[in-house]
């Protein structure tokens, strides 16, 4: 038996029209929650991943910044960009797209970012914070993660996740927030010995390695829910995940696709961590 689609857009909307209830009581209150967002240099998929961002804000009725800085700016010149938005109190969110241009410190410039404004999680403080507790901004890609699974009613308590990927943005901020719900993790990665033996004990798989149809349908446990995390091109440059899945449908329980899985939840928990910071640094909210 097939296995059960889990939709991303649909879950997406839904909670966002969550976070909009939240977000239009500030606006009652007259207070727009407000996101900038840093681009420098013209890689083609930033572009579409700060469009879409943008789109989002305007969606729920938000205020948008939108700055665009060539590619060889020097690294003063963006700190000051980041720190202007760090004293502006139209900004609640502050994010630089990455990648960074190599001559820029990607670590450098998220640590300048004032942590209470750093709606995409990044900062130490806020990476910290998830450690040893709750983190008032969680990592978005693994944040939509965990509520889509929330909103399938797939239960986390007692179950094996498995997590291949060890990445600042996706895999260890994801192994966290399981372990917090209970679950027992496994993280693994693209050069684990006998990867398959590790996902096929997988109640919960988690892919984030960021290679083409990586994961097989034989590597998946019968009735498994697998999450594929990988936005990559094949060969035809077609859009794909880490899992190959028309081989994993055949297998396990509920699987996201590629696209329209993750990628919508990414997005929206970027907006409500924007709204969550409006909130706590105009004093109505943790």
């Amino acid at each position: 038996m097939a296995a059960h689609i889990i939709d991303g857009k649909t879950i997406a909307q839904q909670v966002r029209a969550e976070w909009k209830v939240r977000a239009d009581a500030l606006k009652a209150r007259g207070i727009t929650p407000g996101m900038a967002v840093i681009i420098v240099g013209n890689d083609p998929a930033s572009r579409v991943y700060v469009a879409s961002k943008v789109k989002a804000c305007a969606e729920l009725g938000l205020y948008s910044k939108h700055i665009e800085l060539a590619g060889d700016i020097s690294e003063a010149t963006l700190l000051g960009e980041v720190e202007a938005l760090n004293n502006d109190p139209k900004i609640h969110g502050i994010l630089v797209q990455l990648p960074l241009p190599e001559h820029l410190a990607s670590h450098k410039v998220i640590e300048a970012i004032n942590p209470d404004k750093d709606v995409d999680g990044f900062h130490e403080k806020n990476v910290g914070a998830l450690v040893t507790g709750e983190t008032p901004f969680p990592s978005c890609t693994p944040y939509g993660v965990m509520v889509l699974l929330e909103k399938t009613g797939i239960s986390i308590e007692g179950k094996h996740a498995v997590v291949v990927g060890r990445s600042n943005i996706v895999g260890k901020p994801m192994a966290l927030m399981l372990l917090h719900k209970h679950a027992t993790v496994t993280i693994c990665t693209s050069r684990t010995q006998d990867l398959a033996k590790h996902t096929r004990d997988a109640d919960i798989l988690v892919s984030a390695v960021g290679k083409a149809n990586f994961i097989t349908g034989d590597m998946v446990k019968p009735g498994a829910t697998v999450i594929d995390v990988g936005i990559n091109r094949n060969a035809e440059g077609k859009l794909v995940g880490d899992v190959d899945f028309a081989s994993a449908k055949e297998v396990a329980g509920y699987i996201t696709p590629v696209p329209g899985g993750v990628g919508p939840m990414t997005i929206t928990m970027l907006v409500a961590n924007t709204v969550r910071a409006a909130e706590r640094l105009s004093g109505f909210g943790k």
